[in-house]
């Protein structure tokens, strides 16, 4: 499989980390992940009171990206910022099962868009592109969303996936052998650093699901990466 950063996201400083898991074991969350999960959400709230939800860095910098593509981040907020705000308003995150939540958790800890598919559910090459008014899936949400200026990752079928909300049709599940986690970096971090900080996820999500974990990030200057 083939993952490819399209032209038409000419964002010179994106960075789209790529992170393909095989032989993993979706299950219930460990009671040390939802411990940890916890009482990282309870130090958010408090810092957020100080620190409001957009001027953390992570989110100031994909709130920049959405303007620059066309989009409304004040309409249509990043899976990030939706995160943190509903954590402000004390209103925690409910366990699902260890896949979700530990991509909750790192989109949290990074301050960034995350989402993690089932690759089972996924035909051919992935493209990831700026979604125009014809694009649009029914998400986790339970709803009809419209991906107009937004960065949507697609395949044969159509668009599955983006840093506003993922489909229904790739969700993972307790069902899921092999997954395959993207990360929308901060254009700020470094390759180097943006390597460590998905071979870091890697490292925890399989030490809890299993498996093997092969890692890529796809840039401007790198705008292809195949995965076997």
């Amino acid at each position: 499989m083939n993952i490819i950063l399209h032209p038409s996201l000419n964002y010179t400083e994106l960075k789209i980390g790529i992170i393909h898991y095989t032989k993993i074991v979706v299950s219930d969350s460990p009671q040390m992940i939802k411990g940890r999960t916890r009482l990282y959400q309870e130090n958010l709230f408090f810092e957020m009171q100080e620190v409001p939800v957009t001027e953390r860095q992570g989110i100031k910098e994909w709130r920049k990206i959405w303007k620059a593509l066309g989009s409304d981040p004040n309409r249509y907020r990043h899976s990030a910022e939706s995160l943190m705000r509903r954590i402000a308003k004390q209103n925690y995150l409910t366990p699902i099962h260890s896949a979700a939540d530990l991509n909750n958790f790192f989109s949290l800890q990074y301050e960034i868009p995350i989402g993690i598919y089932d690759l089972e559910n996924i035909s051919g090459d992935v493209i990831i592109e700026q979604g125009n008014e014809e694009t649009g899936y029914v998400g986790i949400n339970g709803r009809y969303n419209s991906l107009n200026n937004i960065i949507v990752s697609k395949d044969d079928n159509g668009a599955f996936g983006s840093p506003f909300v993922d489909s229904a049709r790739t969700a993972v599940s307790e069902l899921t052998t092999e997954a395959l986690h993207i990360f929308y970096l901060r254009p700020s971090i470094s390759e180097n650093d943006g390597h460590a900080l998905l071979q870091s996820a890697a490292k925890m999500f399989t030490r809890v699901n299993g498996g093997d974990s092969e890692v890529a990030l796809l840039t401007a200057s790198n705008p292809r990466v195949t995965i076997s």
